[in-house]
């Protein structure tokens, strides 16, 4: 996986993640960090740049952490 610069969100750390998959296309995950608890999650959807899955990760955590669906 590729490290992207983190954004902070509250207290609240969020790392967008792309990884470049076998069929050439890019996975996205984003870190949420409070403090020592990390936790990943992953998507489904691919993207033809690691540019685009960075947004889609990046998205995905602010939404998380917004509307506090990290419970």
């Amino acid at each position: 996986m590729q490290n992207i610069p983190a954004q902070s969100l509250g207290r609240y750390l969020i790392t967008p993640l792309t990884r470049l998959t076998d069929s050439g296309q890019y996975a996205a995950s984003v870190s949420i960090r409070r403090g020592m608890h990390d936790r990943i999650f992953r998507f489904i959807p691919r993207f033809d740049s690691a540019a685009n899955a960075e947004r889609y990760a990046l998205a995905q955590g602010q939404h998380f952490v917004l509307n506090n669906q990290l419970a």
